[in-house]
């Protein structure tokens, strides 16, 4: 079984990928083409008894894919790639805020995925994956973009998924916290309590935050 803040990550995720396997109770998803990790990573239970690492391995490698690899705890023999923590946003007042969000309609993902990928300093990733988002997102009404802008210029996007108990912000990204804490709020403000996936360098602050790991396995 998955610990709680893996299985809310893979919920998200899921629906966006191209493949998904299953195997001793970790789930792999992959998404060829999409440089987002959590589309291409093997997602592992906390009791890895039943999980046949070389097997993993073996799949990715398959298909030409690093052994990526997201849990709750750091992987024996890995290579450390990023830390995340989920939690819950508690909104601000806004106060001072000059960002404005807005909800950006499927037709501009493109446009949402070329922010995306210039926050993170990758912008040569973002035509394949505003093309792959606005496929996957054709059939899955539940999620709804949104776009920050500074200035009238865009700066930071947000990919908000509907949930029963409230919602889940958990691929975004944003330049500094000013847009960042905008973004959230706006999240937040369709519903219900958000759940936020930081990154673990990130000043902003979450309740109930759990960490978790991305790693390569070793050849």
């Amino acid at each position: 079984m998955l610990p709680p803040a893996l299985a809310s990550l893979l919920a998200f995720h899921a629906p966006l990928s191209t493949l998904q396997r299953e195997q001793g109770g970790a789930t792999t998803l992959l998404t060829p083409g999409v440089n987002v990790l959590a589309l291409n990573a093997t997602y592992l239970p906390e009791n890895r008894s039943g999980v046949d690492l070389e097997t993993v391995r073996d799949w990715h490698e398959g298909q030409g894919q690093p052994v990526l690899v997201v849990g709750a705890a750091p992987v024996p023999n890995s290579q450390p790639v990023a830390r995340l923590r989920l939690g819950l946003w508690h909104p601000g007042d806004g106060t001072g805020n000059e960002v404005v969000v807005e909800q950006l309609s499927r037709l501009h993902l493109g446009t949402w995925a070329g922010v995306l990928a210039g926050v993170y300093d990758t912008p040569e990733w973002a035509p394949a994956l505003g093309r792959h988002l606005a496929a996957r997102l054709e059939d899955e009404r539940s999620y709804l973009p949104l776009l920050a802008y500074r200035s009238s210029v865009p700066v930071g996007a947000l990919l908000w998924q509907a949930r029963p108990e409230g919602g889940a912000a958990l691929l975004w990204g944003a330049p500094d916290d000013e847009v960042g804490s905008a973004l959230l709020d706006s999240a937040a403000g369709l519903g219900g309590e958000v759940q936020v996936a930081l990154p673990n360098h990130s000043g902003l602050s979450l309740r109930e935050s759990q960490e978790l790991h991305f790693s390569l396995l070793e050849v």
